[in-house]
Formats: structure tokens, C-alpha cells, sequence
């Protein structure tokens, strides 16, 4: 990444400070009786239909997968999430094996200083890539160990093709700022006090439940339109 300039550190600062004050509490009691692979209490909670609209004007996020699938799986996550890199490689193997859904990835980099510089990578490459191109970085990046900052999240992209100095100047621009702003505002308006946090059928989900419990939750909501029948 080229020194930090005025828009990187603002990003920075914004970020920082709407992650650590804008998220709210939610009730302890989860509003579906759900369950995760390991036998837990998924923690979840309804969604108001005004914010859960709003994800599909988010200026960075990829729809991979059906863009016209009958069941649509959003899912915010940060970079430097291990939760989120335990769930990429099942939700690749979901989108594989399911031709009606429809994943809608939202970047949410509030994990610290690297995840802002990574994701301003990531905001870019969004612009410029293919959602192909994007879910490929997305496993690369996850495929990894470590923390995942700049300079690392510009090695994957250059790896897949990209100019390292075409994503230099995009993710210097002021709409990558507003766009990060944009998602962390909506994710802790909607209470997304966690990553991975899912959204599906007006109902987040914090945390990742696993593979069979999503595979669980898609299945009901084609079976009786709810995330529990």
C-alpha cells in the first residue's frame, strides 16, 4: 500500500470508532429456537424489513452463486475472522452444491487497523473484478494463516491477475471510504455485534452455526418460508 493517506487514516478513525459505539445489545432470547452443529444456541433475532432491504444498495457487495435463487444467504464477515475462514470453504461447498442460492457476501472490516487496510483492497477489487474473480480472492485469502492486512490482501489479488498499482489508486479513493463506512453503518444498525453474521428471511444470525445448520435453515425456508417449520 502506498503511506497512509488522508482518506486511509479517516477510514480508519470512522471505522474504528462506529465499530466500537454503534453496535446494539440485543435480548438474550433468541427468536427462533436454533441450534449449531455443535449442539449451541444460535444466538438470532428479527431483522426489521427496512434495514434487511437496505443490504442490496451496499455499494461492495458480490452475489455469487444464483443471482435469482430462491433463497438468498448474506453473510457479513472481516478478513481476519477465524470464524468467517471456517465458514468460507463450507459456503463455497453450499454455492457448489446448490443451484437455487443465492450468496450475498458483505465485507465488514471491524476487527482493527489491518482489516481496514485489507479491506480497502477488498472494496476495490469488488469494483474491478468479476464475482467470480472475487470469490476466488475470497477463498485465497481464507485459504491462509496469519493476519490478513494490506500488503497481503494486494499479493492474493495480484496473484489472481490484478495491478497491483490499478488497486492501489481504487482503494485510495473517497467511495471506497464512504462504501466501508456504508456496511459498518448498516451491520451495527442491524445489531451485528459478531462475525460472521448472517441474514436470511428477515432474521440475523450472529456467529457461524455450521454447514448442517445452514443447510437446515435454507431448507425450511423452502419447506414453510421461515428459518424453523
Amino acid at each position: 500500500m502506498r503511506g497512509k493517506s488522508f482518506l486511509y487514516i479517516f477510514a480508519a478513525v470512522a471505522i474504528a470508532l462506529l465499530s466500537a459505539v454503534g453496535a446494539r445489545a440485543q435480548s438474550e432470547s433468541s427468536w427462533y429456537p436454533l441450534k449449531a452443529d455443535d449442539g449451541t444456541d444460535i444466538v438470532n433475532y428479527r431483522v426489521p424489513v427496512e434495514l434487511e432491504s437496505q443490504i442490496a444498495a451496499l455499494p461492495g457487495i458480490v452475489t455469487v452463486g444464483n443471482p435469482r435463487g430462491d433463497v438468498t444467504l448474506v453473510e457479513f464477515y472481516d478478513l481476519n475472522c477465524p470464524y468467517c475462514r471456517k465458514a468460507a470453504a463450507d459456503l463455497a461447498a453450499l454455492v457448489k452444491a446448490d443451484n437455487e442460492l443465492k450468496l450475498v457476501l458483505v465485507p465488514f472490516p471491524v476487527l482493527g487497523v489491518p482489516s481496514i487496510q485489507a479491506g480497502r483492497v477488498e472494496f476495490a477489487l469488488a469494483r474491478l473484478a468479476t464475482p467470480q474473480q472475487f470469490f476466488e480472492f475470497n477463498h485465497l485469502i481464507f485459504s491462509g494463516r496469519g493476519v490478513v492486512d494490506g500488503n497481503r490482501a494486494l499479493s492474493v489479488a495480484t496473484s489472481l491477475g490484478f495491478s497491483k498499482e490499478q488497486l492501489v489508486k481504487a482503494a485510495d479513493e473517497e467511495a471506497v471510504t464512504k462504501a466501508m463506512i456504508a456496511h459498518v453503518q448498516l451491520g451495527n444498525a442491524m445489531g451485528l455485534a459478531a462475525t460472521p453474521a448472517f441474514v436470511i428471511k428477515g432474521v440475523a444470525i450472529l456467529g457461524y452455526p455450521g454447514k448442517k445448520s445452514l443447510v437446515g435453515i435454507i431448507k425450511s425456508i423452502r419447506t414453510c418460508d421461515t428459518v424453523v417449520c
